[in-house]
């Protein structure tokens, strides 16, 4: 097979929820109307699912397979890029994942770094991720950083070195740590078919709080691009005090998926154990400030 073209991933991505029933099982029935909802209430586009947000190390390999053949389904001519995270800590789930994404369709695949056993060199995780990709050597791969998560603190810059030759279907990094030094390496290294994606770059924004802020940063992107910097900074401000109080009442990944569901009207369900439930007060008074801020019902 040739090695992966691909659209360079560019615009919002959002991190997507996994909807899970009262019980606990998944929820494809939600997938089409959370389609619909991003691309007509918030402009979103593009989407990465099965991945942090989406609790995908907490789903079955069965699971994450009908999660993402649905997700690539009702996106079909209707969203540009759906970016499937494939990472496990074992190298053939990651494998039979990344097979099944290729075959249903997914723009990208994605790969976190295995965490039980952990990668001891740059050499080592970079082995693991040639391994997967190299099941589906045409969809884009991108290699997914998140040291918090992991404990993986391996320097993304050194794993970017050179890696385009071991991996010819490499388009990019989804860099989610906080040293910005090594993220900014990572800039200055990367060539213009690469996306890097970050809170904020040039090419490409990832967040999961675009499922319920996207038109938001939509306008503000918009407003930033004609130089009106006023607006662009007006509209920055509400989001950061969105997000400020959310956090100020602790905001995880329990309270962003209820608060997803109180702004969009989805149902998500509650995430899955051991992750605990947010109480509904909680998301509430967040979306209720959401709402204000934004001027919005």
């Amino acid at each position: 097979m040739t090695p992966a073209v691909g659209k360079k991933a560019t615009g919002l991505i959002a991190a997507t929820f996994t909807p899970l029933t009262p019980e606990g099982e998944i929820n494809l029935a939600e997938i089409g109307p959370y389609v619909d909802y991003l691309l007509e209430q918030q402009g979103v586009k593009s989407i990465f699912v099965n991945g942090t947000t989406g609790e995908g190390m907490s789903l079955t390999v069965e699971e994450r397979k009908m999660l993402a053949a649905e997700w690539c389904s009702k996106a079909k001519n209707k969203l540009e890029n759906v970016i499937v995270h494939v990472g496990c800590m074992s190298l053939k789930d990651s494998q039979e994942l990344a097979q099944h994404a290729g075959e249903i369709g997914a723009d990208g695949i994605a790969v976190i770094s295995p965490s039980f056993f952990k990668p001891a060199t740059v050499g080592a995780l970079k082995m693991f991720l040639q391994e997967v990709a190299a099941v589906v050597p045409a969809v884009p791969f991108y290699y997914y950083h998140i040291p918090a998560m992991t404990g993986v603190h391996l320097r993304s810059r050194d794993v970017l070195e050179g890696i385009d030759a071991e991996i010819p279907s490499f388009r990019g990094l989804k860099f989610s740590g906080s040293d910005l030094m090594d993220f900014g390496q990572c800039v200055s290294y990367s060539p213009s078919h690469w996306s890097l994606l970050y809170g904020m770059d040039e090419d490409s924004f990832r967040s999961s709080t675009y499922n319920y802020l996207g038109s938001s940063v939509n306008r503000l992107i918009s407003a930033f691009n004609k130089g009106d910097l006023t607006m662009a900074r007006t509209l920055q401000f509400q989001v950061q005090d969105i997000l400020c109080y959310a956090m100020d009442c602790g905001f995880d990944l329990a309270v962003n998926k209820q608060l997803m569901s109180e702004v969009s009207g989805l149902v998500l369900g509650p995430p899955r154990l051991p992750l605990l439930p947010c109480p509904q007060s909680k998301a509430v008074s967040i979306a209720r400030k959401l709402k204000q801020v934004l001027g919005v019902q």
